[in-house]
């Protein structure tokens, strides 16, 4: 059986893919309208909002597409708050569609400064928004979202956030912390299969979509609410995570928001304790920052990693997570978000633990 330890997609659970194989039905229906409701229910439950999280039939990535087509111009100037790969490519969507973009980037394992943030919004009373990506799992670092939503909110500017490899598995309220506009993704801490992004918009983030000039049609939010309040998607939706999600939901339910949330920490402190103790060291600058879904860990000097990942997938059937960008081949990354026990990490490290002491010897 494969262990799969990448930070998405995740592991599902055996009821939940068996839920996804159920017969399809009208998409237009009453049938299908009532399980959008259900998983609609849910999302808002686990965002913390009254206000509905729309549901799209995309990745995450398209989730962040449909964030900025739907409350930014071309023209706009936007901060872009990178901290590692999913944060330049949040930058980057934005400049496609024509933004201009300033970019606050540091150094990959370090966490962004939140007064930092609000030093360079007074700079340039230009800047409408700020792209900021809650948890960068390239570099396995959390960033301090509830006190950079504070620095933004307070200067009177708009909060786009990419919260997909975080919500549903770290506490992200977006009313509380008066975010703007939030993206998930099915693939990550929810459960399910790759195929749905979710984007929830605050009543700021529905003003600005009022203004929004960046062309848009699958994604348009408008037609998304208007479906959504007919117990419809505007478009086919990907049905078979639909009815994952809904059962998901159940599991998700049964546990509590407390419960996912104080799993997800102590498997976490367990990984990296057990890390720490392997003599490795940790990506993360700051360990208060470090992520409680992805533990992005240095291979030793001297150690071929992706020798060592490959051995891992074939012969012991444990899936490491690589390096992205500049980290290829510099670091492993354990995800421990979602479907995911203490046992399945002591597995795959007790794997890590061997192999390594198997490179040393030779």
């Amino acid at each position: 059986m494969v262990n799969l330890r990448i930070p998405g997609p995740t592991p599902v659970p055996p009821e939940v893919l068996q839920a996804s194989a159920a017969p399809m039905m009208n998409h237009r229906g009453p049938e299908f309208a009532k399980i959008l409701r259900a998983v609609t229910d849910g999302l808002n439950w686990v965002y913390g909002t009254d206000t509905d999280v729309l549901s799209l039939t995309t990745s995450g990535t398209g989730g962040l597409e449909a964030a900025v087509v739907n409350t930014l111009s071309p023209g706009d100037r936007v901060l872009s708050v990178s901290i590692g790969s999913f944060g330049d490519r949040f930058g980057q969507i934005a400049e496609t569609y024509g933004a201009e973009v300033e970019r606050y980037s540091l150094e990959w394992g370090e966490a962004a400064d939140p007064a930092e943030i609000g030093r360079r919004l007074d700079a340039d009373p230009s800047l409408k928004a700020v792209l900021v990506t809650h948890n960068e799992t390239s570099t396995g670092v959390t960033n301090d979202l509830e006190a950079i939503a504070k620095e933004i909110r307070s200067r009177d500017r708009l909060s786009l956030v990419d919260g997909v490899s975080s919500i549903s598995s770290i506490p992200c309220p977006v009313t509380r912390w008066g975010l703007d506009a939030v993206v998930s993704g099915s693939q990550k801490g929810w459960m399910a299969q790759p195929g749905l992004a979710f984007l929830w918009l605050s009543e700021r983030g529905w003003a600005a979509n009022a203004e929004a000039k960046m062309p848009r049609f699958y994604f348009d939010a408008v037609k998304t609410r208007e479906s959504l309040s007919k117990g419809e998607n505007a478009w086919t939706p990907a049905m078979g995570v639909y009815f994952a999600m809904n059962k998901a939901f159940e599991i998700m339910r049964a546990e509590g928001l407390e419960g996912i949330y104080t799993r997800h920490e102590a498997i976490a402190a367990y990984t990296r304790d057990r890390v720490k103790g392997l003599g490795l060291k940790l990506v993360p600058v700051d360990p208060a920052r470090a992520s409680n879904t992805v533990t992005a860990v240095w291979w030793p000097d001297g150690v071929d990693g992706s020798a060592i990942g490959k051995r891992a997938r074939e012969e012991f059937g444990v899936v490491l997570g690589g390096g992205q960008g500049k980290l290829r081949g510099k670091i492993f990354r354990i995800g421990h978000m979602g479907y995911v026990s203490q046992e399945d990490v002591a597995q795959s490290l007790d794997v890590v633990e061997k192999l390594l002491n198997e490179a040393k010897v030779s």
